[in-house]
This record gives structure tokens, sequence and C-alpha cells, in this order.
């Protein structure tokens, strides 16, 4: 029986551990449209995270970035959106998500997101330092807010789809209680 879940799904996480990816093929698998929340905020602001992060400072973006997660998620059908991975340490951000979505946190372990974030230079908060080392700052940091999160799923070593399948069992998890209680 295909899941009856009405609400969006969000992923939050640490960067490296597959949002993005696995938000795009779960929202396959679901017949949902996708969005990522960082391609969302440099499509409304016509600049770079990073560059807006630069000219406008932390405060500015993540009010911007409540806005547009806002409207993703209340106009529409319900979608499958991959944050950025300050999303939801932002507490107005946090609680529009737990309202008004089902809110996956993506857990990795610190040597599979070293190697993966390791692969490009494409990520600000990790130009110029010890990739590991801040890795490890973030997850101490991060990880006691993402534990709100409605839902959690380690992933997956290896290709994202077993990732995407372990979302699916926990959603399927999740909505069975529910269903038995209507």
């Amino acid at each position: 029986m295909p899941l009856q879940i009405e609400k969006p799904i969000a992923l939050v996480g640490l960067m490296g551990v597959g949002k993005t990816t696995v938000g795009r093929r779960l929202a396959k698998r679901l017949g949902r449209p996708f969005d990522d929340s960082d391609d969302a905020i440099e499509q409304a602001s016509g600049r770079s995270v990073a560059g807006y992060f630069r000219d406008h400072g932390e405060a500015d973006f993540r009010d911007g970035e409540f806005r547009v997660i806002k409207r993703l998620l209340t106009e529409g059908p319900p979608l499958v959106l991959a944050t950025g991975g300050g999303a939801f340490i932002h507490p107005p951000t946090r609680e529009l998500l737990q309202e008004h979505a089902i809110v996956i946190w993506l857990k990795g372990d610190l040597e599979t997101l070293v190697e993966r974030v390791s692969r490009n230079d494409k990520r600000p908060l990790l130009r110029g330092v010890d990739k590991r080392e801040k890795m490890r700052e973030l997850m101490e940091a991060r990880h006691p807010i993402y534990a709100q999160a409605h839902l959690k799923v380690k992933i997956a070593r290896g290709p994202h789809l077993r990732t995407v399948n372990r979302v699916m069992r926990v959603l399927k998890a999740y909505e069975e209680p529910r269903r038995e209680t209507e």
C-alpha cells in the first residue's frame, strides 16, 4: 500500500549526508515534487548562499531562509524538501519545519561525512580549515538540535539508494500506528 502521508517531508542534517540526492530520489519514489532550500534561496535572491552570507551576514540569511522554507512548505502540493545544514538550527525555522512537515534527520558518521565533503571545495564553512575538526565541531553543536526531528535515519555507506530505502522503511513505520488510530 502506498504511503498516505499528506505533510511535506523535510530532510535535515549536516553537509555531506546526502539531503539533496536522497531527497530527489525519495520525491521520485513518492511521486512528489522536490526542492532544495539553498537552491530556492539562490533563485529568490539572485545570488549564491555564500555570497548572501558574506554580503548580508548570517542573521539576514536565516530570515530569508525562513521565508523561503515557509513558502515551500505552505504553497503547492506536499513536497520533499532538502534543507541547508544550518536551517534546522535556527529556532523559528525549526519550529516551522516541526509544525508543517515530517522532519527526518539524516545522520552520518564522521568518517563518511569527512570523506564526502572532501570531494570538492564548494562548502564555505570548510574552506581553509581542517575539515575533520570542523565536522566534529558541527556534530557536537548540531546533533542535539537535529535530534528534535520527528524521525532519524542513519545514512548508509555506498549508494544513496540504500539511504532512500531506509527512509521509506522509517516513514512506513511512522505511518502505520497513525493509520490504525483513524
